[in-house]
């Protein structure tokens, strides 16, 4: 038994690190990406207008020329850094108010509680359209119009873990010791609940990318000429049938991208949580 839990967490530390390598080679390709592209990614050549795929341009050009390898490179940064940044404003504030309703409880957690209801009421994708539009195009106003319909999650995944632990024996030794609440939140709550919403937050990534993928597509995301992958894809829609490598060149990188992340999340879960890989086992 003892033998294959070891060799059981030697497998999802492996699987851990080669998903890791390759999430942080993803990440590293939107750090770079101005330096990675062959050709200027905004520079318009009609001579090469629609030109297919072939040595000069690996993945072809658009409709204007422009180079769709370097497009989807530099496409890789407006839609990654905008779904971690999602990720991280939603994992702050939802985080933020789950701590505070589960600790502290009484009527602040029931408003908070009714106001993450009315949120949770509406269908997720309509609402995020639907703010998008009152905030106007762009790419800050997709991730804003995301944010505010997706934060009640992490404050109920927050506060489920909250009220999990604030009465665990070690919290009230902190407390009879003369530890504050900050203190003891600080030091001894989030260090023990950090780990599900980091499941939570990178299973998200994917899901986000996505998310700001289809507004930029329904024109409610980033404004053209900026390379963003939604926006590409949306551009090119109407050249599936003359020209498909326009449309078929940001897709494959947002297929690409979002696998990459989910299986990450899945690894990390799985490296994080014994109790679900000794259901894996017995499957």
């Amino acid at each position: 038994m003892a033998g294959r839990k070891r060799k059981a967490g030697r497998a999802a530390g492996y699987k851990l690190l080669i998903f890791g390598i390759l999430t942080l080679c993803v990440i590293l390709i939107a750090v770079f990406a101005p330096y990675l592209t062959p050709y200027d990614p905004y520079a318009q050549d009609l001579s090469n207008a629609l030109q297919p795929p072939g040595p000069d341009h690996l993945l072809g050009t658009d409709r204007y020329g422009r180079d769709m390898l370097s497009r989807v490179i530099m496409g890789s940064r407006t839609t990654i850094f905008s779904a971690l940044l999602l990720v991280a404003i939603i994992t702050l504030a939802g985080g933020a108010v789950g701590i505070v309703c589960g600790y502290y409880g009484g009527k602040l957690d029931s408003f908070l509680m009714r106001v993450s209801d009315v949120f949770l009421a509406f269908p997720g994708m309509v609402f995020a359209i639907a703010a998008a539009s009152v905030l106007n195009r762009g790419v800050l106003n997709a991730v804003i119009a995301l944010a505010c319909i997706s934060w009640p999650r992490y404050a109920r995944i927050t506060r489920s873990q909250v009220l999990a632990v604030k009465d665990a024996p070690y919290i009230m030794a902190a407390r009879l010791s003369g530890s504050g609440t900050w203190k003891i939140i600080r030091k001894h709550i989030i260090p023990n609940i950090a780990g599900q919403v980091i499941v939570t937050a990178v299973l998200d990534i994917g899901t986000m990318i996505m998310e700001i993928s289809g507004l930029s597509f329904l024109g409610l995301g980033a404004a053209p000429p900026t390379a963003e992958w939604g926006s590409m894809m949306s551009n090119g829609r109407s050249m599936l049938q003359t020209a498909p490598w326009v449309i078929l060149s940001p897709g494959c990188a947002i297929f690409l991208t979002v696998m990459v992340f989910n299986l990450t999340g899945d690894t990390v879960r799985d490296f994080l949580d014994p109790r679900y890989r000794g259901k894996r086992r017995r499957e």
